[in-house]
């Protein structure tokens, strides 16, 4: 079966943890006047297995069964494979619809939940026989730019999957600005997921490694209309993971679509390939720059949304852009962007911004090379990979270029501030009234620090932050303490969310609520399991706050195994809600929702989801003022 599923990635700074998402696919379809292809997801979801719903595809060709392929979920690959094994999925091939209701199928041993849950959804989708099908009118055909597009019905929703909006980046287009997509002939056929972009790669044991491609420009469109003429308003999401890992199939839309929104999720290229910079290349770009290749394709494909959304039922007039973490940051590029002017009304950031000063080196994440300093990094990547020209370069294979273990951490390949996508500080640009003034929904996490950081030596930590903070130092451990190596996990990991994404968040708030006209609306999710451990088993740490992009699964209202309840279900019926109230309105509110005020710095107007919702103070604020002192006296000092 061909992939059949948006994956849920959590798109972390340095690098993805995989989810996969069982509430990803259509219901019915046909291919051709002989195939019938029904797919339970959306009328299944109440059957649970051990983790979550389970949904099955079942094909029926010419009135007999001749596959039943259980679609991603989160059971786990040992209990499915053992499923599989069984043969229980083969047992109807040969079958009618009617002669298989009658065939009674048994659980099998050693994967109870999961075998009975997929004997349900089997059941349920023999019971439907393609009729939830009849009822979907949405728009699976349109004509853009390039031509035709043809795809198919998911989840009742019209879907398309890896749109080009860029020839692909290879051979000579390596390390050059994206070529818009060339005219095709015939109808394209956007049925099947594209590669993600080139990058390691890491898989659940016994699951299938995910295609990985170098042509990786392309977007994936699910919308709820049903003709071209409905405007609806638009949401491009844009993917997280470091600049370095993640994809455009990584977080299901659908919950947004049936919103009433056009949702796309956008790919660029991450890594070396999209971050590049070497005397080299910017010897032969008219600017005299490199790098940002990831961060202009980002561009061209908002630009290809402009050009042909309305084709899908979108409105190009009401597009928000989206992101979490490095796709966050990339948000906050964009609305500093003047090449991306005009291309979105407004923008959504969890967890991200780009407010550092600029320097020629990244410690942490509190800072943003100059083309010199990015330049000396590429020059120092391309000796560890053993390769000493751009021609060759352009000549090696794509797993070399991401075979280094040194820039896939903190600190690698980032964007940079070229003078043109990037014109300078971002902070100075902000306080001159220099950004594309949009209204914005950004907020962090309590606790997402503790993603990137592992404690270490109390003297070491001491040492640390003398070093790297100067004049700041005893400020900063005051309000970072420890006493033992034990809560220096701690002190290290909050340092990390304010450095990374707390303060250039408050930065962003504080910046336009001085100099712009856009409304800015600030949430803090504090939504965790204080009882499950963070990672590394039973005895690894518990956790202290929500984690790093662990509000996906609530935006997203598409949960990391069983359904939400509780808090966790009032928490995510609010975030979606707002977060699709915002997207239709530029205005979070709405009926039925508790008012969520424009941010006031020193006011509660910001909004904690936490077992609901609630309005607080900006949180942290003693933490957040000495970074603003920090950083203010670091963009004096002469870059490194």
């Amino acid at each position: 079966m061909n992939k059949a599923c948006f994956l849920s990635i959590v798109s972390a700074v340095l690098a993805g943890s995989f989810f996969v998402s069982a509430a990803s696919c259509g219901s019915a379809r046909m291919n051709g006047s002989d195939t019938l292809k029904i797919n339970t997801t959306d009328f299944t979801e109440d059957i649970i297995g051990y983790n979550g719903p389970t949904p099955v595809e079942i094909t029926v060709v010419k009135g007999v069964i001749t596959d039943i392929e259980a679609l991603p979920n989160r059971e786990g690959p040992r209990f499915l494979q053992t499923v599989l094994a069984s043969g229980l999925l083969e047992k109807l091939n040969g079958l009618t619809l009617k002669e298989a209701k009658a065939v009674t199928l048994d659980a099998v041993s050693g994967a109870t939940f999961t075998s009975t849950a997929l004997i349900k959804n089997i059941q349920a989708g023999l019971e439907d026989g393609g009729a939830y099908q009849k009822s979907i009118k949405v728009i699976t055909e349109a004509t853009v730019k390039q031509g035709k597009v043809k795809g198919v019905v998911e989840r009742g929703l019209g879907t398309f999957k890896a749109i080009p909006f860029a020839e692909a980046p290879v051979g000579n287009l390596r390390w050059k600005a994206p070529v818009p997509k060339k005219p095709w002939q015939g109808v394209y056929a956007a049925t099947e997921f594209g590669g993600m972009p080139p990058q390691q790669v890491r898989t659940w044991p016994g699951a299938p490694a995910p295609k990985v491609s170098e042509d990786c420009l392309y977007l994936n469109i699910q919308t709820p209309a049903e003709s071209a003429k409905e405007a609806l308003p638009v949401l491009v999401w844009i993917h997280g993971g470091g600049f370095i890992t993640g994809d455009a199939n990584s977080n299901d839309g659908a919950k947004f679509a049936k919103q009433g929104i056009v949702y796309v999720s956008l790919s660029y290229r991450t890594g070396a390939l999209g971050f590049l910079s070497l005397p080299e290349l910017s010897a032969e770009n008219e600017r005299g720059i490199s790098g940002n290749y990831g961060l202009l394709d980002m561009i061209e494909g908002l630009k290809w949304v402009k050009e042909n959304i309305a084709a899908f039922g979108g409105d190009p007039a009401k597009v928000t852009i989206m992101g979490e973490s490095a796709g966050a940051i990339a948000v906050s590029m964009l609305c500093a962007s003047p090449l991306a002017k005009g291309l979105f009304r407004g923008a959504i950031s969890e967890s991200g911004g780009s407010f550092c000063p600029v320097d020629a080196v990244r410690v942490d994440n509190n800072g943003i090379r100059d083309v010199k300093g990015s330049e000396q990094y590429g020059l120092d990547w391309m000796k560890r990979v053993g390769v000493s020209s751009l021609a060759e370069l352009r000549e090696t294979p794509w797993e070399t270029l991401v075979s280094d273990a040194q820039s896939g951490g903190v600190g690698g390949f980032w964007p940079t501030v070229d003078g043109y996508v990037l014109p300078d500080d971002q902070y100075k640009m902000y306080e001159a009234g220099n950004y594309n003034d949009v209204n914005v929904l950004i907020g962090t996490n309590s606790d997402e620090g503790a993603m990137f950081c592992r404690p270490t030596e109390l003297k070491k930590y001491q040492a640390d932050i003398r070093a790297e903070y100067g004049p700041f130092a005893e400020r900063m451990l005051q309000l970072y303490p420890a006493k033992t190596d034990e809560e220096t996990f701690g002190a290290l990991s909050d340092i990390f969310r304010e450095t990374a994404f707390a303060w250039p968040t408050w930065a962003w708030a504080v910046l336009q609520q001085k100099t712009g006209k856009g409304k800015v609306y600030m949430y803090y999710f504090d939504q965790f399991d204080a009882n499950r451990p963070m990672f590394g088993g039973p005895n690894a740490p518990k956790p202290r706050g929500a984690n790093h992009a662990s509000e996906l699964q609530y935006v997203f209202a598409s949960p990391w195994g069983r359904p939400f309840e509780g808090g966790d279900k009032a928490v995510s019926d609010a975030m979606n809600t707002y977060w699709g109230n915002f997207v239709k309105t530029g205005d979070p509110n709405g009926e039925g929702l508790a008012d969520w005020p424009v941010y006031k710095d020193g006011e509660n107007t910001v909004m904690l989801f936490k077992n609901g919702t609630s309005l607080i103070a900006t949180p942290n604020k003693p933490q957040l003022q000495v970074m603003e002192d920090y950083f203010a006296w670091k963009r004096q000092q002469p870059i490194r």
